[in-house]
């Protein structure tokens, strides 16, 4: 890790990643646009998933799946679901069908759930069943009529984790050639309104390729943690949070902003104590190497250097933080307190852990519930409010060169 003074940072620590096209990622999306589940084969097998006869899971097979998994694991898998459906439900009722009357017209919006979502769960390093709760969990919860979940190289415990969280079909299938299949479908795969879920930097530029044919959440990056500390935090605690953070892959970054270089070296000495012993050490130590402590002057600097970083996960440990909240302002989630680790939100403590990065969190929040609905208006243009209405809308569309337009404001005063 490298300590940084605050005045010593340059601009390149802001620096966001730009997700290209990858032409190879173009090439597999149309493939499979054009030849469907036998593109899927081919791909399958060329990526080493193998030889794939069927891509979906039988109910016998998810049945076979689930036997595998222990009954602790079980058990964690349901409570995991629960605190992740209960904050669900939590937020969707916070919002309301509404009607209301405005200059005598009716005006409302309805809450509608999306037909379809296809919910991807990495599985390249790692089995990730806590990403299948994060994606399947709130579709359920806001009432999707079908839920899919794609996953490469799908381990029994990530077919248990979908299979409880309620997704309707489980497919074997991993990588572009999952995103183009959900996306345009194939034979035996009917396509999804929206995609949802973290992935490689393929994934994610296949997402970005077939968007407008669906939706798709958002482009995650890397991942990454921000963490601010004074010099009263524990060092223990920071240097496995950053850690965490560190083993997802090479790529993942983090940060630690604190008041003192004394801290940071306190930091960083227990973290490689941790990484002598740590069975994720390859990779976490490629990243952790590139990862950064900046000393900062003040908590007002800190401030200032997250709200322009706009990290994926943050965590506040220091002390009077809570007059400090507000003004932190960019984030994917927020984590307040020494003992509020990120790895509780990555897992079972209720909020969700597919989350914006790369800068996203400036004007995006993380995967909730709404991203699995449509807010849709309805009016009802009343007729002792017509006059006024067709008379203001006639004569701006007239200003704007509409004639049809304004016609058709006109010849509904003429005929009231």
């Amino acid at each position: 890790m490298k300590i940084i003074k605050y005045k010593d940072l340059d601009e390149s620590f802001f620096s966001k990643i730009e997700f290209e096209s990858i032409v190879s990622v173009s090439e597999i999306i149309n493939a499979v646009r054009k030849n469907g589940d036998s593109a899927i084969r081919e791909y399958a097998k060329k990526f080493g998933d193998g030889d794939l006869t069927s891509f979906r899971l039988s109910e016998d097979e998810i049945a076979e799946a689930i036997a595998k998994v222990d009954e602790e694991t079980i058990k964690t898998i349901k409570f995991a679901i629960n605190n992740i459906r209960e904050f669900a439900k939590a937020q969707i009722n916070s919002i309301k069908e509404i009607e209301v009357s405005i200059n005598g017209n009716t005006l409302g919006h309805k809450i509608v759930p999306l037909d379809s979502v296809g919910c991807y769960i990495p599985g390249g390093n790692y089995p990730l069943p806590s990403s299948a709760i994060m994606t399947i969990v709130p579709a359920k919860v806001a009432d999707v009529k079908r839920i899919i979940a794609m996953s490469p190289k799908i381990q029994p415990v990530t077919v248990a984790a979908a299979y409880l969280s309620g997704a309707d079909e489980i497919y074997q299938i991993g990588g572009v050639q999952a995103i183009a299949a959900m996306a345009y479908g194939t034979e035996t795969i009917k396509k999804v309104n929206k995609i949802v879920g973290p992935g490689n930097k393929f994934v994610t530029s296949a997402k970005k390729q077939v968007f407008g044919e669906c939706g798709i959440d958002f482009l995650a990056g890397p991942s990454e943690v921000l963490i601010v500390a004074d010099d009263n935090a524990n060092p223990e605690f920071i240097a496995a949070d950053m850690l965490a953070q560190c083993e997802h892959d090479k790529d993942a970054r983090a940060f630690l902003i604190c008041l003192s270089e004394e801290f940071a070296k306190k930091v960083d000495k227990k973290a490689q104590e941790y990484l002598k012993e740590l069975p994720t050490k390859d990779i976490a130590e490629i990243s952790y190497s590139k990862s950064f402590a900046l000393v900062a002057e003040s908590i007002e600097d800190a401030i200032n250097l997250s709200n322009k970083k706009a990290p994926e996960h943050l965590e506040l440990c220091f002390n009077n933080k809570e007059q400090y909240i507000d003004k932190f302002t960019n984030y994917g989630s927020l984590f307040i307190g020494n003992y509020s680790a990120e790895v509780f939100g990555d897992y079972v403590s209720g909020t969700n852990h597919t989350l914006p990065t790369n800068q996203v969190a400036k004007y995006s929040g993380g995967l909730s519930v709404f991203d699995y609905i449509k807010i849709q208006t309805y009016q009802i243009i009343n007729s002792n409010a017509l006059q006024e209405t067709a008379k203001n809308a006639s004569l701006l569309a007239e200003r704007e060169g509409l004639f049809a337009h304004k016609l058709a404001a006109d010849v509904r005063l003429k005929n009231y």
